[in-house]
């Protein structure tokens, strides 16, 4: 499994993204502090600079990326937004907007090794899209670990979405609608992604 091993401020400092968004609060670099950063980008690089940053934050490279645009050109509504909120039901990301865990890395990573259940079944693929109704929760076996403990005690590392009903004494959420371009609180201009694809 390809997965993206770039070092995390440097990279949030190259989009012009804040490490918190992937869920790392105190991360930052000193890399190059003065620098000489070119004043003015291209038309071009400017729509490559926000698909890039969709892709590091939610952990995808380019093949799975460009599928998720096709479905999205197809798809009834905003080609845009459709692509932002199809990624946002990725089980990766709900895992981490649920707050069981910090970041979308250790979501995944967790997910990969069977920690969630999808409506009382084991799935162990991060890119599986969940539907409203879907009821995601911590496996039985992976309850007794020190991580999820210390979760029911301490309570969750965020605030779920409005979309997310979240029960941290039972380490379980509900998806209870499906995520609109509202909920998504990234800085993404998404016009500029279909731009991108569709020269």
């Amino acid at each position: 499994m390809a997965k993206n091993m770039q070092p995390i401020a440097k990279r949030c400092k190259a989009l012009e993204i804040s490490p918190a968004a992937m869920g790392y609060a105190k991360k930052e670099t000193n890399r190059n502090p003065k620098g000489q950063m070119r004043r003015k980008k291209s038309e071009y690089a400017t729509q490559l600079n926000e698909k890039q940053k969709v892709k590091f934050v939610y952990g995808i490279l380019e093949k799975q990326f460009r599928a998720y645009y096709e479905s999205a050109a197809k798809a009834k509504g905003v080609t845009g937004e459709v692509l932002l909120t199809t990624i946002e039901r990725r089980l990766d990301n709900v895992v981490f907007r649920t707050g069981f865990v910090s970041t979308r890395r250790d979501a995944r990573q967790a997910v990969s090794h069977g920690h969630f259940t999808v409506n009382g079944r084991r799935v162990n693929i991060a890119s599986y899209l969940v539907k409203a109704g879907d009821i995601i929760a911590v496996c039985e076996k992976s309850r007794n670990s020190v991580k999820f403990k210390s979760i029911q005690q301490d309570g969750a590392y965020c605030t779920p979405p409005r979309w997310l009903e979240v029960d941290v004494s039972n380490l379980m959420a509900k998806v209870v609608a499906m995520p609109v371009r509202e909920d998504i609180d990234l800085p993404i201009q998404e016009h500029l992604i279909v731009e991108l694809y569709s020269k």
